[in-house]
């Protein structure tokens, strides 16, 4: 069993601190010597997730991305055992707050999508022989190791600083991303950002610190004495005095000095590099990276904030790759639902239709195709009714 019993006499605080850029930093050294056949490290994981609570856009594009895959339906020959079954992925218990197989779904595919691995676990009520609930498996408590068997592994839970091997595996589903070739553990979809977001924050620090310098107005003084045996050090206290004074007051006043003297603002002659070209120039390597659209994260980098039918071809793409990840999980999600009834699961899974193009073209697609069948269907007839090829 995956789920992990917490100790209720122990507090747990959730500190925020602003050395979120430093922990991203110090975790990019963790990527030099990374060793995945033992288990995803926790500089790892702090990495990837301090990538998405650094840079919002990233977090939000891949909320976009499972918002995107859609959503489904159980279908059935039997109308009665669809309803049922269809009401059971929507009133589910999902670990101890949520319900839905949708939640479920979006923490599965949250974690596969950062971690490039997510674990869940079907939680089954022995007595009353049915589903209880449906867990999501923290990365950072779960280890995966080869076994004997190349084609099997060993899942190992964490407990009380020991590891705990997991014997009964038939009720854990695990996916990966993009595995390497011999490799446990699947590819985080920010494979490769570390770098790059490293270069971000700089950016936006330094664009805070020019900032902070600009609310936050210093000035040097400088004092010019009328000739070298002039007594200037009297007179250079009663100048700072009545400086300070002026603008350590609540009130307006004028500052007036004897002699040579001149302020300035300290940074006033430096040029501030501009960010606007690099800063996109990171993020377009971020996005193409996540295969999401400038327009729907807010970034109006076109005249024409629509995807062309190719872009809209590629991104329907990459979201039917996820589904097919997610197909095995639901499907013994409705196996054992119907083997703890002592049936047999024949339904099927009914995505919906991805809907990234609007309803002219696909109306217009939908007639072209129409189109093309009559023609071929004229075809057939003139030919006996003989098979050709589309």
């Amino acid at each position: 069993m995956l789920m992990t019993h917490k100790n209720k006499n122990k507090k747990r605080i959730l500190v925020q601190t602003s050395a979120t850029k430093n922990n991203l930093q110090n975790g990019l050294d963790f990527f030099i010597a990374k060793n995945k056949n033992l288990f995803i490290s926790r500089n790892e994981i702090n990495v990837y997730f301090f990538i998405k609570q650094a840079i919002p856009i990233i977090d939000a594009a891949i909320t976009k991305i499972i918002r995107l895959i859609g959503e489904f339906d159980i279908r059935h020959s039997d109308k009665s055992k669809e309803a049922k079954i269809n009401n059971f992925l929507k009133t589910v218990k999902i670990g101890s707050c949520s319900m839905g197989i949708n939640s479920f779904i979006f923490a599965y595919m949250n974690q596969l999508l950062t971690y490039g691995t997510s674990i869940g676990e079907i939680v089954v009520n022995i007595h009353e022989q049915k589903i209880e609930a449906l867990y999501n498996a923290s990365i950072s408590d779960i280890v995966l190791k080869e076994s004997n068997n190349p084609l099997d592994i060993l899942i190992f839970k964490k407990e009380n600083g020991f590891l705990k091997k997991i014997k009964e595996k038939d009720l854990i589903f695990i996916s990966t991303l993009n595995p390497e070739p011999g490799q446990i553990y699947g590819n985080s979809i920010l494979k490769g950002m570390p770098y790059l977001s490293s270069i971000l924050l700089k950016i936006f620090e330094a664009i805070n610190q020019n900032w902070e310098r600009i609310g936050n107005t210093r000035y040097i003084l400088s004092y010019k004495p009328p000739n070298e045996n002039f007594v200037h050090e009297e007179h250079a206290k009663e100048i700072a005095k009545q400086w300070s004074m002026v603008f350590n007051s609540s009130e307006q006043n004028d500052f007036i000095s004897i002699g040579d003297s001149n302020a300035k603002v300290i940074g006033a002659d430096s040029q501030v590099l501009d960010s606007h070209i690099p800063v996109r120039q990171i993020l377009e390597q971020i996005l193409s990276k996540l295969s999401i659209p400038p327009f729907l994260l807010g970034l109006s980098w076109s005249t024409t904030e629509s995807m062309s039918e190719q872009q809209s071809d590629l991104l329907a793409s990459e979201l039917e790759g996820y589904r097919r990840i997610l197909e095995p999980v639901i499907k013994k999600i409705t196996f054992y639902y119907f083997a703890l009834k002592g049936e047999e699961d024949t339904s099927e899974i009914l995505w919906q239709p991805i809907k990234l193009r609007d309803k002219l073209r696909l109306a217009q697609t939908d007639l072209i195709n129409a189109k093309t069948e009559a023609e071929l269907n004229k075809l057939r007839n003139s030919y006996g009714g003989n098979k050709i090829e589309n």
